[in-house]
């Protein structure tokens, strides 16, 4: 399992389309003319980052949602549909979820669990694609990149919500020797779900050592992470129980399976290690992505029942 490199800074870099196509002005959008096959433009990348926050459109494509990153290897499409072990899965290609085939600048895509679909092609500045299915009317937009020039680490946090549901429980593994007593000592479980009226976050007081099936969750509620100005790679986690008082915390990622929780108020450090990794490929076992937006407008629909 990869560790995170959380010193290395590398920056995200993206290589320019402007040395081998024209540049097309339409609709104040940048449409680059090929001057290259489509084939040639898919393997001039390794990875093609999926940026969810610029989908247009109003149907959803599984495997397009689940997917951080998407590979074309001769004819082979790989994904990485998880955040952990990112990097390291698949020599940092994921793992295969189907084939495809090139028309012209026409995408096919035969996926394993989620059958067929076909994208047109448009080329956009700074290294992008624009797939658009027309039956659908949805369009994904693909940012291209160099395994090694990835930011890896970046990923994790610009998808926090997603990384913390990818295990069926975090167990406590440290507590600080300093900082006061409080209420928080005794938890010894936490659940991170994906958003719904009855919440999104379970905790428990069982003693460390229970099987994740054995769990019994003692407290329920909602919690949201929020980012901290001028630090990419630092969030806050606030735990708003249903019956007891919020617990706020500096949230950052040790590894991809261990998380620090500090309190604050308190002055103490919280470690939590992944139990039960959860392999997203078909649509029983997982999430799909969606925008910060729609993610902040589900938090704020669930406070308002609460209260």
């Amino acid at each position: 399992m990869r560790t995170i490199k959380l010193l290395s800074g590398f920056a995200l870099i993206l290589s320019m389309f402007t040395s081998c196509y024209t540049d097309v002005y339409l609709e104040d959008e940048v449409i680059i003319e090929p001057q290259l096959s489509l084939g040639e433009v898919l393997n001039s990348y390794e990875l093609w980052y999926v940026d969810i926050e610029q989908t247009k459109g109003n149907a959803a494509i599984p495997f397009m949602e689940k997917a951080f990153t998407l590979s074309f290897i001769n004819g082979y499409l790989r994904a990485n549909n998880n955040l952990v072990a990112i990097g390291g899965q698949g020599n940092g290609f994921g793992i295969p979820v189907g084939y495809y085939d090139l028309f012209d600048y026409d995408l096919d895509i035969s996926h394993d669990i989620d059958g067929f679909y076909s994208f047109e092609v448009s080329l956009l500045a700074n290294g992008s694609i624009e797939l658009y299915n027309r039956p659908l009317r949805t369009s994904y937009i693909l940012k291209g990149y160099q395994r090694n020039t990835f930011d890896f680490d970046r990923i994790f946090y610009d998808n926090i919500h997603f990384f913390l549901q990818e295990y069926a429980a975090w167990e406590k593994i440290y507590t600080s020797k300093q900082g006061a007593i409080n209420e928080f000592d005794a938890e010894n479980f936490l659940q991170f779900l994906p958003a719904s009226d009855g919440g999104n976050f379970e905790s428990s007081q069982d003693p460390n050592g229970t099987s994740v099936n054995s769990i019994y969750w003692d407290y329920t509620g909602i919690y949201e992470v929020q980012d901290v100005t001028n630090n990419a790679y630092l969030k806050t986690l606030t735990l708003d129980y249903d019956y007891f008082q919020n617990e706020f915390f500096e949230l950052s990622i040790l590894d991809d399976s261990t998380i620090s929780l500090y309190q604050p108020s308190s002055g103490t450090e919280y470690r939590f290690r992944g139990k039960g990794y959860i392999a997203y490929k078909t649509p029983e076992e997982g999430k799909s992505r969606v925008k910060q937006s729609e993610i902040e407008q589900t938090i704020k629909q669930m406070k308002t029942i609460k209260k």
